[in-house]
């Protein structure tokens, strides 16, 4: 466990080629003895912070690997969202409807990883309307921890990406403060570093250049590249702090 945290902190810093490494010596660890679910968790939650970094081909791999590893609830949920925004669309939806048949009953599933699993499929085919509406029966348990990881506030991190695809700075930036407010909860999960560019880019479409340069200053080491599903972004320019910074006005971000 304190190899898959140390992953995740290395991937907050940007430093994701140190992350894969480390979520391999914890993975391999975990087989060593024989506990395979649990090195199919940290695959799974490799796959998350990969996806989100830009790395959109690794992040469907890892997601794969752990679906073959193990094929529990936690990691079907946690794989699911990776293949969505990775370009799987079809498979991300299958795992879905199985997750769906399989836990009829279960809160997390029901309440937390549908709604995050199809809210991602939903920003993939460019429709922020549908996830926001997908999104809202969320609302009252996203600050649950839905695994036995430090992986929370999923749905408002899709639902702040919906409000900056609909141009909506004030309503995503309310979603991307939350891993601000809750930073315990947060922890080291690379999520709430990304964060920090999504208010930065909320804070552009409000117009204050301060605030969306200030959301990002003081990253030493932001991440190294990341995937946007906005239009206009420019996700290979270098980092949190530079792709926030490369426009002044920060609208085409």
């Amino acid at each position: 466990m304190l190899l898959a945290t140390q992953a995740d902190t290395e991937g907050w810093f940007g430093k994701l080629k140190n992350a894969h490494e480390l979520t391999r010596r914890a993975i391999d660890s975990a087989q060593h003895n024989d506990a395979k679910e649990t090195a199919a968790t940290y695959q799974a939650a490799a796959a998350l912070r990969e996806v989100e970094s830009g790395n959109r081909e690794l992040a469907r791999v890892e997601a794969n690997v752990a679906l073959k590893l193990a094929l529990n609830r936690d990691v079907r949920a946690m794989a699911a969202p990776g293949p969505g925004p990775a370009g799987d669309t079809a498979g991300a939806e299958k795992l879905a409807a199985e997750l769906d048949k399989r836990f009829p009953l279960d809160t997390l599933i029901q309440q937390y990883w549908l709604p995050t699993i199809r809210a991602a499929v939903a920003l993939e085919r460019k429709d922020p309307n549908r996830a926001v509406e997908l999104l809202k029966v969320a609302s009252t348990i996203e600050l649950s921890g839905p695994t036995n990881l430090a992986i929370f506030l999923c749905p408002a991190y899709m639902r702040g990406e919906a409000y900056l695809m609909l141009h909506d700075g004030n309503r995503a930036a309310a979603e991307f403060q939350k891993f601000i407010d809750h930073r315990g909860l947060v922890a080291n999960f690379p999520w709430g570093a990304l964060s920090r560019l999504g208010l930065a880019r909320a804070y552009a479409l409000q117009g204050d250049t301060a605030k969306s340069q200030g959301s990002v200053s003081g990253f030493p080491h932001p991440l190294e590249r990341r995937r946007s599903r906005h239009p206009h972004s420019h996700p290979g320019q270098g980092g949190v702090r530079q792709a926030a910074m490369t426009h002044q006005n920060l609208s085409v971000t």
